[in-house]
């Protein structure tokens, strides 16, 4: 009887697929098989010299670092990430956060890690939106990984302007000291995966690293769902 009327509901209220806005069918959950197909992929966990790690290196120590898509405008991710940011709808960002952690898991030369930590927002920020669009993908990384979330250890400590249209280095004046930890020696000795939904100049995993820097034993992968050159 549920499916039945899930059924009728469908044919006035159609779902529709977050990347290219067409009809889902039945078994199609948040984004169709198609567009989950032919999303621009970066295979970049499988090259350790990839582009998101040449864009870090020498700024914060890591063990990994990499990113699920490839961001363009006008493309169907920067459709995704319209929808997980400005259209509440979160639940493109755990749907991809799934996705994620089942491109990781499927290569083993990528090192699980102990827990999965998102970027946090400001809590003004987090109430005008009502979501943190990162949280809800680590959630599906999570799910995915088998392995736990930790949205309580990171927070941001202070309110930063938007980072569109600044450059690298003022990004960076903008982001430090933003974030600071709760309970660092629970931190200790653990390899966290930092997780945000877009990187272009990483000043914002900058940022975080550095309220991680004094965790004795601590090691950090980070990894976002999209690329922006």
């Amino acid at each position: 009887m549920k499916s039945y009327f899930q059924d009728f509901l469908a044919l006035f209220f159609p779902e529709l697929c977050s990347a290219c806005g067409k009809n889902l069918f039945k078994n199609e959950q948040v984004i169709c098989i198609g567009c989950i197909y032919h999303l621009p992929y970066t295979h970049f966990h499988t090259d350790p010299e990839n582009k998101v790690v040449k864009q870090l290196w020498g700024r914060f120590p890591f063990l990994q670092a990499n990113a699920l898509l490839y961001f363009a405008k006008g493309g169907k991710v920067q459709n995704l990430m319209h929808e997980l940011k400005y259209n509440n709808n979160p639940e493109t960002g755990f749907k991809l956060g799934e996705i994620y952690g089942n491109v990781l898991k499927g290569y083993e030369g990528w090192v699980m890690p102990d827990v999965i930590v998102p970027v946090p927002l400001h809590k003004k920020k987090l109430k005008k939106r009502g979501y943190n669009q990162s949280e809800y993908i680590a959630a599906g990384l999570a799910a995915s990984l088998k392995i736990p979330m930790d949205n309580c250890q990171l927070f941001r400590q202070s309110e930063t302007q938007t980072q569109t249209r600044k450059s690298r280095y003022n990004r960076y004046e903008n982001m430090k000291d933003a974030f600071a930890v709760n309970d660092a020696p629970k931190l200790t000795n653990i390899h966290i995966f930092l997780i945000d939904d877009v990187i272009t100049t990483g000043a914002t995993f900058e940022a975080c690293a550095l309220a991680f820097q004094h965790i004795d034993g601590i090691k950090l992968s980070v990894g976002a769902l999209a690329f922006a050159e």
